[in-house]
């Protein structure tokens, strides 16, 4: 298959997980994993960043850099103690305890990520798993493993609150928008800390379908906090908007 980057007008929908094993077959080697950068932000109140190539979907509105689009052109393969070592050595410098992975999908180069949280689960840092869940979703075996780290926090984020939208929104077929629910009902179901976000901006998602995503998320059982996100004009977002047709800033 021809790699898939930023969508446009005329995309052909796509299998995530086709595009999963195509994208690990460039970002990952052994235990290794292709990273461009590490550093510390102001969000979550302060955290230390490893940032990383490659994700699943290609959500139009998505902020991070084309390295998510040709992961082939851009970053360097890490081992997980190398990306712990630079996380942790970040995190001292800023007096900060709370570390994640970001950029693209931490949970491809599944080896990988567990790996690094068997590392980080031998210190006092707390981790952040901010994911799509396509792979989780598409695997309870995965999210039974994540069960064993006490000091892990995941976040979910939603695409859609149906089909169609998720697959004009993210290119992945409409049938696979059910993963990132069945992600939930796994987490919950072992006890893990999670929580889900929806990039329900009204300009992108329109509000019946956010009354659907809400009833979904009943469904299911999930009553917590949902954080609600809005699209930012980053340079990168307002390009792959452009290139799928979508004109909101």
């Amino acid at each position: 298959m021809t790699y898939q980057a930023f969508l446009e007008n005329d995309f052909t929908p796509f299998d995530p997980l086709l595009l999963t094993e195509e994208t690990e077959k460039i970002v990952c080697q052994n235990l290794s994993r292709k990273y461009t950068s590490f550093y510390c932000t102001g969000v979550y109140g302060g955290i230390s960043t490893g940032y990383l190539c490659g994700c699943c979907l290609r959500c139009i509105f998505c902020w991070v850099s084309l390295s998510r689009d040709f992961p082939f052109k851009y970053g360097k393969f890490y081992t997980p103690k190398e990306v712990v070592n630079r996380l942790i050595s970040n995190a001292k410098k800023k007096r900060i305890n709370k570390l994640r992975i970001s950029g693209g999908e931490p949970t491809i180069c599944k080896e990988h990520l567990l790996e690094v949280l068997n590392l980080i689960n031998e210190t006092s840092y707390f981790f952040i798993l901010e994911t799509n869940g396509i792979l989780l979703g598409h695997d309870i075996e995965f999210v039974k493993e994540l069960k064993k780290y006490n000091n892990l926090y995941v976040r979910v984020s939603l695409k859609a609150g149906t089909p169609e939208g998720f697959q004009i929104r993210t290119g992945a077929q409409g049938k696979f928008y059910e993963l990132p629910y069945r992600a939930l009902q796994y987490l919950r179901e072992a006890g893990i800390y999670f929580r889900a976000a929806s990039m329900s901006d009204p300009r992108l998602m329109p509000k019946e379908e956010r009354k659907r995503m809400i009833k979904k998320l009943d469904q299911i059982g999930y009553h917590d906090y949902l954080e609600e996100e809005i699209c930012d004009p980053y340079d990168t977002s307002i390009l792959r908007l452009n290139k799928a047709g979508w004109k909101i800033f």
